[in-house]
C-alpha cells in the first residue's frame, strides 16, 4: 500500500513539475489592415499639419494573454494631410512623399519590429522596438494598451534622426516661422 501510494505521489509531482515547465505556445495575430488606423501630426512654429498613413501588414505575438512581441509594415506611399482640401493637400501630401521629407519613390515602407515587452499594468505594456524609416534604424519607446482584439498606442518620433531634414532647425539656421519641429507624433488604433 505505501509502495503504490508512493508511485502515485511521484506521478503526480513529476506532472505538475513537467506542466509548470512547458514553455507557453506562442500565438501571432495578423492586425487588419483595413480597419486598422494610423494617425500622424507635425508641428511647425506657426501650427500644424495632420494625417494618416496605413499598414501594409502587421501582427502581435501573444504567449498566453500577455504581448510578447510584434512586427508591422507602413506603405509610406499612403500618407496623406486630412487637414487641407484641393490643391493645397495635393501640395503638402506631394511635398511629405518628396525627398524633402520620406523619400517614399525610394523608400515605400517603413518598418517597427518590437524587441522588448514589459507589462506596466493591466493590459498595459512599455514597448520598445526598432523603427526603420528612409532606411535607417533607431530605437523607439512607447506605451501600448491592449484590450480584447484591440490594441492603442502613441509614438513620438524624431524626424532628424532619419534624415527628414526638410525645414528642422537641427540642420539649418535662420528659418525663423518657417522653423518644422522634428517631433511628430503617431497614433495608432490596431484591430486584430
Amino acid at each position: 500500500m505505501k509502495n503504490k501510494f508512493a508511485k502515485a505521489a511521484l506521478t503526480l509531482v513529476i506532472a505538475i513539475g513537467a506542466t509548470a515547465f512547458t514553455p507557453v505556445d506562442k500565438e501571432e495575430k495578423k492586425v487588419d489592415v483595413t480597419t486598422s488606423k494610423i494617425t500622424w501630426k507635425g508641428y511647425k512654429v506657426t501650427g500644424s499639419h495632420e494625417g494618416v498613413i496605413s499598414l501594409k501588414e502587421g501582427s502581435l505575438i501573444f504567449e498566453g494573454d500577455k504581448l510578447t512581441g510584434g512586427e508591422f509594415v507602413v506603405d509610406m506611399t499612403s500618407l496623406t494631410s486630412t487637414d487641407l482640401e484641393g490643391d493645397s493637400r495635393s501640395k503638402l501630401d506631394g511635398h511629405l512623399k518628396s525627398d524633402d521629407f520620406f523619400g517614399v519613390e525610394t523608400h515605400p515602407t517603413s518598418k517597427l519590429i518590437i524587441t522588448k515587452v514589459k507589462a506596466s499594468g493591466k493590459n498595459a505594456y512599455k514597448v520598445t522596438g526598432d523603427l526603420t524609416i528612409k532606411g535607417k534604424t533607431h530605437p523607439v519607446t512607447f506605451d501600448l494598451s491592449v484590450y480584447g482584439n484591440k490594441a492603442t498606442g502613441a509614438l513620438k518620433i524624431d524626424r532628424s534622426k532619419y534624415d527628414v531634414r526638410y525645414g528642422s532647425g537641427s540642420f539649418f539656421d535662420n528659418l525663423g516661422d518657417k522653423t518644422i519641429y522634428d517631433e511628430f507624433d503617431l497614433v495608432v488604433d490596431l484591430n486584430f
